[in-house]
């Protein structure tokens, strides 16, 4: 179970039942005082103790908190209700990973995770995604105990030595001119067959820890990236041993040119997904969502030039960028690539991800806080898409009053998400276009914040705003919204003076019972509309269209109206609701069905208490 599922139950709750699950669990009085302390706190609880005290809720207040976090149609018994709340599942595996958009999915029989179903309907199906969920499923039951935070490092960096020893031969005599190996040198000793044949040993922790500092020292790129960790202690040589077998099922990538890249990026972004999933909360701090990324990637819809991720995590937009780039004809190394990243165990492992698919970038020489020390001070970037940490504290406000990338105002040091846009926008080339993910408050905030988002309006920077379902995030359970940017508006179909404002909080579709994915079609919807809202040239197989606003879904608002909302860009202020037909039922018509039920179950509790008082009366007492 999530961590994060915890938090959104107790969310739900009263304060006075708060405080009631506090007694029962005797936390100290002084830690009840103020409710976001007193739900950190409880979300410590044991599984049982946690359920013991849902247990003693009615099902009208669990009906209220599911609810609250999105289930619909809950019915049954409270024990029902409360596993939908706590996600009991007997299955071992962990929740199948989103695929990209497009990408093939896995079945849902032979043991693969089941395919997604949308919200409020029976459909939609995922192609098959071939033997990644299998594999994965093998590699987690060798986990153990082990924490999924250390085992993602195990894992991915045995993933990354089999492909760089499988891309060519090993090295040749000493002093003799070793052979191009797509960029790598490998030698003999490090080489995955060497390694495999050591697999029953007890020193292969030892001997996979030399590997990587061997080909570390015959490649100055990867220097300080691959993990060296595999004879710590708590790592056992033997299921080190069945691991490696377990990827040496990978099909064999020395004889597959390009597509070896492809095969064991795929392993590698589904791992790194399933990773995410496994470390819950903490797994949004280096890993955004495929669908996220592949809605970002295609409304900026990058071609030749720069693409810059200030926070990159595990380099996720950058591998999509790639991807999309070269399918709709681009070349490799058209587009440059440059980011940071502040995590030095995130930074490695974006710098992996890259490698393993043959993508050169410039991440920095090592790992940077991109507010305290910019490493790309002076560029200007062509696209810029970025899913900073949501909302981060004490990001060094007080240190950086004076730079000149927060021209728009200092933002509190309690909140960097303008501190982020701002940032985006000092990096933003003259005809530049930018994506970024940010919390909803971005939207409706006031204050300080308000002020500075007022002024970036006001400039016309803000080309669009897509207001996005909850539960598309590993790390957080709230709604989220994508901020479009531009410099320059009037390039295609001139939009100085307007924003467009997009709710698509409707869609997505279950990829488990936790979290959901943009789907394909959902992907397209989107961009073309906003391919239509700034006139761009359209991509091959999207459809020309002309922009107009649609009720229920998106709608361009002038700068005045804007002024008049008080610069609040939530699209739920400014989007039309669909029309009378498919609107929701009048609050009259709602309130005479509640009406009816009410009395129903008046009559029925009277009949009850009747029922009651005539067995009481027969009751016969000695």
């Amino acid at each position: 179970m999530l961590f994060s599922r915890h938090e959104m139950i107790l969310a739900a709750l009263e304060t006075p039942r708060l405080i009631e699950l506090a007694r029962l669990l005797q936390i100290p009085e002084p830690a009840r005082r103020q409710r976001a302390q007193l739900i950190d706190l409880l979300c410590t609880a044991r599984y049982h103790e946690f359920r013991g005290f849902l247990e003693r809720l009615s099902v009208l207040e669990l009906r209220g908190v599911c609810e609250f976090i999105g289930l619909r149609d809950v019915h049954g018994d409270p024990a029902d209700i409360i596993d939908r709340l706590l996600f009991i599942d007997r299955s071992s595996a962990p929740p199948p990973a989103p695929a990209a958009p497009g990408a093939p999915a896995a079945p849902a029989s032979g043991g693969a995770p089941p395919a997604p179903k949308r919200r409020g309907a029976k459909g939609p199906t995922r192609g098959e995604l071939g033997f990644e969920a299998t594999l994965w499923q093998a590699a987690d039951r060798l986990r153990s105990n082990m924490d999924a935070a250390e085992y993602k490092h195990v894992v991915l960096g045995l993933l990354f030595i089999k492909f760089v020893s499988e891309a060519g031969p090993p090295l040749r005599a000493a002093g003799a001119k070793p052979p191009p190996t797509r960029g790598f040198k490998v030698p003999a000793a490090a080489r995955w067959d060497k390694l495999l044949q050591k697999a029953r040993s007890p020193s292969l922790g030892h001997d996979l820890d030399q590997a990587m500092a061997a080909i570390e020292a015959q490649n100055p790129t990867l220097r300080g990236i691959l993990p060296q960790i595999y004879q710590r202690p708590g790592l056992d040589a033997a299921r080190l041993g069945e691991l490696l077998h377990l990827l040496d099922d990978i099909p064999d990538l020395g004889s597959q040119g390009r597509k070896a890249h492809d095969v064991l990026g795929r392993v590698y972004e589904y791992f790194l997904t399933c990773f995410a999933s496994a470390e819950g909360r903490n797994g949004g701090q280096f890993y955004t969502p495929p669908s996220v990324v592949g809605l970002l990637v295609a409304l900026l819809a990058p071609t030749r030039g720069t693409i810059y991720d200030p926070a990159c995590g595990s380099g996720g937009m950058f591998v999509q960028s790639e991807r999309y780039f070269e399918e709709h004809g681009g070349h490799r190394g058209e587009l440059k690539i440059v980011g940071q990243e502040s995590n030095p165990t995130t930074w490695r492992l974006a710098r992996m991800n890259l490698a393993i698919r043959g993508i050169e970038g410039d991440l920095g020489a090592e790992p940077s806080d991109s507010f305290m020390r910019d490493l790309h001070a002076d560029l200007k970037a062509d696209y810029i898409l970025a899913n900073p940490p949501f909302n981060a504290r004490a990001w060094g406000a007080t240190a950086l009053a004076d730079d000149p990338r927060f021209c728009f105002g200092l933002p509190p040091d309690a909140n960097a998400n303008f501190a982020w846009v701002q940032h985006i926008l000092y990096h933003l080339a003259p005809q530049g276009l930018a994506g970024l993910v940010l919390a909803n408050g971005s939207l409706t905030v006031g204050g300080r914040e308000g002020e500075i988002r007022r002024r970036i309006v006001e400039a016309d920077l803000v080309d669009g705003i897509i207001a996005l379902p909850a539960r598309l995030f590993y790390s957080t359970a709230i709604p989220v919204c994508l901020w479009l940017l531009a410099r320059n508006k009037s390039s295609g179909r001139d939009r100085r003076g307007k924003v467009l404002m997009i709710d698509a909080r409707d869609m997505g579709a279950m990829l488990d019972r936790t979290h959901l994915a943009l789907r394909p079609e959902e992907l397209a919807e989107i961009a073309g509309i906003y391919h239509a809202w700034r006139g761009a040239p359209v991509a091959e197989g999207m459809s020309k269209r002309t922009y107009a606003d649609v009720p229920g879904r998106c709608c361009a608002v002038d700068l005045p109206t804007l002024a008049e909302h008080e610069f609040i860009l939530a699209p739920t202020r400014h989007v039309r609701p669909p029309e009378a037909a498919n609107a929701a039922p009048a609050f009259a018509e709602q309130f005479a069905a509640l009406r009816r039920e009410l009395l129903e179950q008046i009559d029925r509790a009277a009949g009850l208490d009747r029922d009651i008082a005539d067995a009481l009366a027969r009751v016969e007492v000695p």
